[in-house]
């Protein structure tokens, strides 16, 4: 007589194996060490009387071998080395945009080089133009007043005959000067007695523009 509690548990272990095996596909499935769909089209064949005749396939990757006939496997060997040439290509092509990024930062820094370079050098002409104009802005403040003191020490009649002959701003200059010195040495200026001395219309435009012009030597 059959075990009626006996077939029910024979049938609970086949239960139990069928969903042992199902997880196990599932879970090589997620590692990538299968692929499912052909395990399971596999399975169906035998179940259906198909004969199935099992081989290694070759493969860079379980996930693309879509084409994989019924009864192909995936080759692990081949799987591992696929990840590593994918992993090598990869850190191969990081590097590769490392070296490319640090050229164009290479070459943008020498490009903010050279450009602060040109500035420095522009700064410094224009520094240099500043030294040559005060040094000549110097220079002939010196010789005014030289000019200065040597004609209010000659005779008024000679000091206005060279000063006569000079260009109108060159005699405001030394003018001023004139008057400038006597200020400092507590004296009276000769300026206004050499004006009287020139010709009226020299010395009315002479007056004019000393008025009219700031005190200066430029």
């Amino acid at each position: 007589m059959i075990d009626i509690r006996m077939i029910g548990k024979i049938f609970a272990l086949l239960f139990l194996i069928l969903i042992l095996a199902a997880g196990g596909v599932l879970w090589f499935d997620f590692l990538n060490v299968i692929d499912a769909r052909n395990v399971t089209g596999t399975v169906f064949n035998v179940l259906r009387g198909v004969p199935v005749v099992g081989r290694f396939v070759p493969a860079a990757d379980a996930r693309t071998q879509a084409q994989l006939g019924a009864g192909e496997f995936i080759n692990l060997n081949d799987e591992r080395f696929a990840v590593r040439m994918e992993a090598l290509e990869l850190r191969f092509a990081e590097h590769e945009r490392n070296i490319l990024d640090n050229e164009n930062e290479r070459r943008q820094l020498q490009q903010m080089a050279d450009e602060l370079a040109e500035r420095q050098r522009s700064i410094d002409e224009q520094e240099n133009s500043i030294n040559d104009r005060r040094s000549d802005a110097e220079i002939r403040e010196r010789a005014v007043e030289q000019n200065a003191v040597n004609l209010t020490n000659m005779p008024p009649e000679n000091a206005v005959g060279i000063l006569s002959e000079m260009d109108d701003q060159d005699v405001i200059d030394v003018l001023r000067k004139t008057d400038e010195l006597a200020t400092a040495a507590g004296s009276a200026s000769i300026v206004p007695f050499w004006l009287s001395l020139m010709e009226p219309a020299r010395a009315a435009e002479i007056s004019r523009k000393m008025a009219g012009r700031p005190f200066s030597l430029n």
